[in-house]
Parts: C-alpha cells; structure tokens; sequence
C-alpha cells in the first residue's frame, strides 16, 4: 500500500510527474507494469482537472488587481498573437505531443498551464493531457522496462 501511495505522490509532484512515479512503481515498488502504466497515466491526468481549477480560481482572484489584469491582458495577447496559427492547427495535438515527451518540463502541468493561457477548452486540454499521458507513460516504460532487462542480462554475465 505505501508503494501505492509514494507512486501516487511522485506522479502528482510538477517536478516529477509520470516520469517519476512510474519508474518507482515498477523499480521500488514492485508493481507489475500492467498496472503500474494505466494507474501513472490516469493519475497523471487528473492534473489537468486540478491544475484547470487552480489557475481558474488564481485567475478571477488576482484579475481584480489591476496590475495583475494589465500584466496577463498584455501577456496573453502576445502569446496569442505569436502562437495563434501554430495553436489552431495543432490545438490537441500540439498540447498531447507537448506532454507526450518525457523531458523535464514537458508534462501535464505545463501542458495545461499551456492550454489554459492560449484558450483551449477544458474538455480538449483534459483529453489531450490524457493521450499525452499515455503516450509518455509508453516511453518511460519502455525505457525501464528494456533498462532492467539491460542491466539483469549486464549483471548475468558477471
């Protein structure tokens, strides 16, 4: 059950995400990959509906102070400008392959943080998330998997 926990935790985490919590749930936590990959995903997911209600929330707080509404008004609108062709052609795409790859600052945090300040809808940047989520968790699987098989074949000829 603590591995549960720690995995939960590590994958939650904006520093670590899926590309922590995943590898320790199948290294530390002895947790079989066919469980370890869809539980990292969907708790990974849930970012987007937790970071959605954050920054929604930050936002109509701060926005009545009107340095705070200048400064975003600006900032979005320069955004917006600079990427809008980019974002209406790969809107989903570009928010799911954005948190697909797993690099540091490329996860579900950022990819809402992403979506919600160019304007995509809620329910696009949640599935979006989600498939980038999975997509990201089949890398890093793929890559301990194969790892631990690496090094177990190393060890073997030792």
């Amino acid at each position: 059950m603590k591995n549960w926990i720690w995995t939960t935790l590590l994958t939650l985490l904006p520093i670590a995400e899926l590309r922590g919590g995943l590898p320790f749930a199948l290294i530390e936590g002895n947790i079989p990959w066919y469980l370890a990959y869809p539980y990292c995903v969907l708790v990974n997911a849930l970012i987007a509906p937790i970071a959605y209600l954050f920054l929604d929330t930050a936002h109509k707080l701060f926005y009545k102070w009107g340095f705070y509404a200048r400064l975003f008004d600006r900032f979005i609108e320069q955004a917006r400008k600079k990427l809008s062709a980019k974002v209406e052609r790969w809107e989903f795409w570009g928010v799911a392959i954005f948190v697909g790859i797993p690099l540091p600052v490329t996860g579900a945090w950022t990819g809402t943080l992403g979506a919600w300040v160019l304007g995509l809808s809620r329910r696009q940047t949640m599935l979006a998330v989600l498939v980038g989520a999975a997509i990201s968790g089949l890398i890093v699987s793929a890559i301990v998997l194969l790892g631990i098989e690496a090094l177990d074949l190393f060890i073997g000829y030792l």
